[in-house]
């Protein structure tokens, strides 16, 4: 009995990893997805975001898995933050800087060509 619920609090555990590492584990399944090492090692992406929004979270998980480096700042957080953000025409969140390219909104697709 000892022996069921040990297995079972391993496999709990595993998941959990698992779902924590899911960015990293993905970019050794799938490396072909990946941003290029001198993509990464020229991109500038700031990233204005909050705490709580379901999009950013998504945003930073993007680009995690895309091995793409970035400055993040919560705007409700840091005051200088939010006056950037305002400052470039901030108008919703997630709000981002990839080199010099604005981006409103989650768009992967925006992400990477404007990291090209």
């Amino acid at each position: 009995m000892l022996g069921n619920v040990l297995k079972k609090c391993l496999l709990v555990l595993l998941v959990v990893v698992v779902y924590q590492n899911w960015g990293k584990i993905e970019r050794v399944l799938n490396p072909s997805q990946v941003v290029s090492e001198q993509t990464q090692a020229t991109a500038k992406v700031v990233l204005y975001t909050t705490e709580w929004c379901g999009y950013c979270k998504q945003t930073r998980r993007f680009l995690d898995q895309k091995g793409i480096p970035y400055k993040e700042f919560d705007i409700e957080k840091d005051a200088e933050a939010r006056k950037a953000y305002q400052a470039l025409g901030g108008g919703g969140i997630p709000f981002f800087d990839v080199n010099g390219t604005l981006i409103r909104g989650y768009d992967p697709d925006a992400i990477l060509a404007a990291l090209k």
